[in-house]
């Protein structure tokens, strides 16, 4: 599919000012997606719990402006003005003006905040780019909308198109953000065994999961909250000319294609097996790569050591995946909830920074809180 359906014809109308408020969640992905080709495009497919508690929320207020020469806007975060996050949005700005062309007639107040720790591996990016994404296109709807009223086509924006075109242009910010618009399993990118799939949006997962799946818990323990040592573009661009990238965007393909059956069938075994050596992977891409770098710290590898040492004694179908961070997300199913925050208490609080972690289960997606 090529991305003309999301340049829109030019609007008739205009809206003085307004504002929209959504929230976003977080996702983490169970194959990952690491090195991509231009403009946002995964070098593999991906596919990802969406996250329910780590979200954040934005509120795009805008109001008309004169001068259409350049975009205009402010960036806040828990009400701090934030002129460091500007470069990043004018560079998604200027990526998605031919599909929003509205950018340069309005100035913005983006403010935005998180329910975990920015930049520390918990995806901020994805969560905060794709309620950003969420907000544009609510001004463009209201545009359309606008311009409905005013015409004998009574063609109004649907649902799906809203979100799939939230999704593409929620990618040009971030890669993963097109992941968190909504839920509970979403995949991205172009993969030979899921219909519907793209390179250009995150699409709902299209096929049967098992109730073992059902309401997944994600207890995410914050090793280390300060900023990542490379930010993930960094990471990603280390892919080109990678000497196993090759191989590891087969394995990427071959992994999401075992977790067709294994999500139909409710095989938590093999779960394990692809989810915990995906992120292995993730890591050793990174520590292979020149130059090489590594995210994971002394705390990281106790808890994976300590997490494999409690499966074997207890036969617990739980299990760790990792970011492009030093955190670690154990995954568990919702029967195990009492069993493994008992261990988790006990044995694994102790390696997070001041003893922090944050539970979270599952989600379904952005909400729009206000407009």
């Amino acid at each position: 599919m090529k991305d003309e359906p999301f340049t829109p014809q030019a609007y008739t109308s205009s809206i003085e000012s307004g504002s929209f408020t959504w929230s976003s969640p977080s996702n983490i992905a169970l194959v990952k997606y690491w090195g991509k080709k231009e403009q946002q495009i995964p070098q593999n497919p991906s596919v990802s719990f969406t996250l329910d508690h780590c979200k954040t929320t934005t509120t795009l207020s805008f109001s008309k402006k004169e001068d259409q020469d350049a975009f205009s806007f402010d960036v806040f975060l828990d009400g701090d003005k934030k002129d460091d996050f500007k470069p990043k949005i004018e560079t998604f700005f200027k990526r998605i003006e031919a599909y929003l062309p509205f950018l340069r007639n309005y100035h913005f107040k983006i403010g935005t905040s998180n329910t975990f720790p920015h930049s520390s591996g918990i995806a901020s990016s994805a969560s905060g780019m794709s309620a950003l994404a969420m907000c544009l296109m609510s001004v463009e709807k209201l545009l359309m909308e606008s311009d409905t009223a005013l015409s004998t086509d009574k063609s109004i924006m649907s649902d799906d198109f809203f979100i799939q075109k939230a999704s593409f242009l929620a990618r040009l910010g971030s890669g993963s953000a097109c992941r968190s618009l909504e839920g509970d399993l979403v995949v991205w990118g172009k993969h030979n065994e899921i219909d519907g799939s793209s390179d250009l949006f995150g699409i709902k997962y299209p096929f049967e999961v098992h109730k073992n799946f059902k309401n997944y818990q994600d207890t995410i323990l914050l090793v280390d909250k300060g900023e990542k040592q490379v930010s993930s573009t960094v990471g990603h661009n280390l892919m080109h000319g990678h000497p196993f990238a090759q191989e590891r965007f087969k394995q990427a393909h071959k992994n999401l294609s075992s977790l067709i059956r294994v999500f139909k069938e409710g095989d938590l075994d093999t779960f394990i097996e692809i989810v915990e050596s995906e992120a292995l992977t993730l890591h050793a891409m990174m520590m292979a790569s020149m130059p090489y770098f590594i995210l994971m710290k002394p705390n990281t590898l106790e808890i994976i050591n300590k997490i494999w040492a409690f499966r074997q004694a207890t036969n617990s179908k739980v299990c760790f995946t990792l970011d492009a961070g030093a955190n670690v997300h154990v995954l568990y199913p919702e029967n195990e909830l009492d069993k493994v925050c008992e261990f988790i208490k006990n044995e694994l609080v102790a390696y997070c920074q001041n003893g922090h972690y944050i539970c979270d289960v599952i989600g379904f997606g952005a909400k729009l809180i206000n407009n």
